[in-house]
């Protein structure tokens, strides 16, 4: 017999769990972007990689990132801010995935 009303549970559970990390890494993002610190990702070498990103690519990328930097209408103040919140936001995705493991592993 299956208890439907647990797994709804589980279901429920595991929707507002998932939504909420990738929300507020999503948000951490973003802030840290409008904070002025785009996160630029070096290229991997992978053995059966389908594309890779060539070191010119990577380089244009790294520039187009310092550039829109330096375009920001933000004043340095709100860029602190931003960065806090950035920071919150992936401190709270960080305590959303601690506690669900910590539910799994307790139960």
């Amino acid at each position: 017999m299956i208890d439907w009303l647990a797994f709804l549970h589980v279901f429920a559970a595991a929707l507002a769990g998932a939504t909420l990390i990738v929300g507020f890494y999503a948000i951490g993002l973003r802030l840290l972007v409008r904070a002025g610190r785009s996160p630029v990702v070096a290229p991997a070498e992978f053995t059966d990689a389908i594309t890779v990103i060539a070191e010119k690519e990577a380089r244009r990328a790294a520039k187009a990132s310092a550039k829109a930097a330096k375009r920001s209408p933000l004043t340095t103040g709100q860029k602190q801010v931003a960065l806090v919140g950035a920071y919150a936001s992936f401190a709270v995705s960080a305590l959303a995935v601690l506690g669900g493991l910590t539910l799994i592993v307790i139960h």
